[in-house]
């Protein structure tokens, strides 16, 4: 009986944390991301592209990317070496972060592929060129 309680306890958290995980529909989330915001779905005409790159830029958290995902491996959001290199002051273009990012390297780091749009791989590429010593803002 004991099991089956503990067994149950498991499968309770396991399934509380995936939904936890659906709810931030982050890079590598299987759930689609909403195709039109409030205002459009409510009649309301859709803003000019400048504005729409603008509010995707801001859905798209770089910040939080480093702080959840990318932080696991470059330790201080990118500051410090950790099981990854410093991001900080790399030597690789911008070109070949884009390409890291997508295909990965083996045996050090995994491939993202399409995970993330032009747009998103830019900021990620900014943020990386903006980073600052620890107490530095990015």
């Amino acid at each position: 009986m004991r099991l089956q309680r503990a067994a149950g306890s498991v499968l309770a958290c396991s399934l509380a944390l995936a939904a936890a995980a659906a709810d931030l529909n982050g890079p590598m989330s299987s759930t689609p991301r909403p195709a039109a915001s409030a205002s459009v779905a409510a009649g309301e005409p859709a803003p000019p592209a400048a504005t729409a790159t603008a509010a995707a830029a801001e859905a798209f958290d770089v910040n939080r990317l480093f702080a959840t995902t990318c932080g696991w491996c470059h330790s201080s959001g990118g500051r410090a070496a950790g099981r990854g290199p410093k991001l900080m002051e790399t030597k690789l273009t911008d070109a070949e972060i884009v390409t890291r990012i997508r295909n990965g390297k083996t045996g050090a780091m995994p491939s993202f592929g399409s995970a993330f749009n032009e747009d998103q791989l830019q900021a990620i590429v900014h943020y990386i060129r903006s980073l600052k010593a620890e107490g530095g803002t990015p």
